[in-house]
């Protein structure tokens, strides 16, 4: 009787493996322009500068359950060819039985001038995943338990080789983006090829397409007081909306927001969230992010942003926290002609 109970908790276990793996979605920034290569390939050597970046994020800190999420990017332009080329790094923590996903990626980018003031940059990704979920370490299954002292301690794991491996996958990626210098449109797709990410032997379980469009507009708030250098210009002064809306598998999300630029400060706020399509019968509210940052003129970029919850989770789950860091190298000829004088629109954070 007993071992048919154990058995049964060992079928569940595996089964919620098994739909945890199904369900698993890409972590999230909230500073997605902060973390661009991680948002679209097509922002490969965007800035027409080398460029070197990392993002920091920790969400829900006061449960057990926390998400942490680490990137590490670095990318440049080469003029002669007219492409951008880049890197990225990703590690994340997911939940209390300690998911984690590694991710090294290669990008690619090419810049095509379609008009004076418009430029089409179609981007590629390759990546290399691996998923680990610390089988043994993280969760206990019924045949670890003795029946004979259920509450003892718990017996070796090693009699379930071949379960929960680790998983190494390829992903394939691309990318677009079109942009002006006030207007900018992207679209991603991450996962095309959907690798198979179980953790059982035999199992499948594809890792859904994620798609993001992205845009937004740069609104002129009119020249700000004047640099205290020799150049004789003003300080820059921008409202920027924007709009982020990401799907992958069943999930959907929104984020709909502006960012505030008085040189060298920016403010952002925005909220993320479906509130127009529940999801089973529930609100799908997620959360208010507010945010604050620097663009220094030594080319030094530094954001920090909080995730107030507003789903059930409530504000107890301790929100989220999120740092940015990048740094933009200053050109090795500055007297040399730029590639192109438009410059991106997207905000740094």
């Amino acid at each position: 009787m007993f071992q048919s109970q154990l058995n049964t908790v060992f079928l569940t276990l595996l089964g919620m493996l098994v739909t945890m793996s199904v369900q698993a979605q890409d972590p999230q920034y909230s500073q997605y322009y902060a973390a661009p290569l991680y948002l679209n390939p097509a922002f490969a050597g965007s800035e027409i500068a080398t460029r070197i970046g990392v993002n920091y994020r920790n969400q829900w800190p006061g449960l057990d359950a926390s998400f942490t999420t680490f990137s590490a990017y670095g990318d440049t332009f080469l003029d002669q060819y007219n492409t951008g080329i880049g890197f990225l790094v990703t590690n994340d923590l997911e939940g209390a039985a300690g998911l984690r996903s590694t991710h090294i990626s290669g990008l690619f980018s090419y810049e095509l001038r379609l008009a004076d003031d418009l430029y089409l940059r179609p981007g590629f990704q390759a990546s290399y995943m691996r998923r680990d979920i610390g089988f043994y370490e993280n969760l206990v299954f019924a045949n670890q338990i003795n029946p004979s002292d259920p509450f003892g301690p718990i017996l070796p794991g090693n009699d379930l080789q071949g379960f929960g491996e680790p998983v190494n996958l390829l992903s394939l990626s691309f990318g677009g983006l079109i942009f002006t210098e006030n207007f900018w449109f992207g679209l991603s797709t991450h996962h095309v090829n959907q690798p198979n990410q179980s953790f059982i032997e035999e199992g499948i379980s594809r890792l859904p397409i994620k798609y993001s469009i992205h845009t937004g507009y740069r609104i002129s708030l009119g020249r700000g007081a004047p640099r205290r250098d020799f150049t004789h210009t003003y300080k820059e002064r921008y409202f920027t909306p924007t709009i982020n809306y990401k799907r992958q598998g069943p999930f959907e999300q929104l984020d709909l927001g502006a960012y505030v630029y008085t040189e060298p400060i920016v403010f952002g706020l925005w909220y993320r969230g479906l509130p127009y399509k529940p999801i089973e019968n529930q609100s799908n509210r997620d959360a208010l992010v507010m945010m604050v940052g620097f663009n220094l003129p030594s080319g030094l970029n530094v954001g920090y942003s909080f995730d107030y919850t507003v789903s059930q989770l409530g504000i107890q789950s301790g929100g989220a926290h999120e740092i940015s860091l990048s740094y933009i190298f200053p050109p090795s000829n500055p007297g040399a002609p730029r590639k192109r004088d438009t410059i991106l629109p997207c905000p740094k954070f």
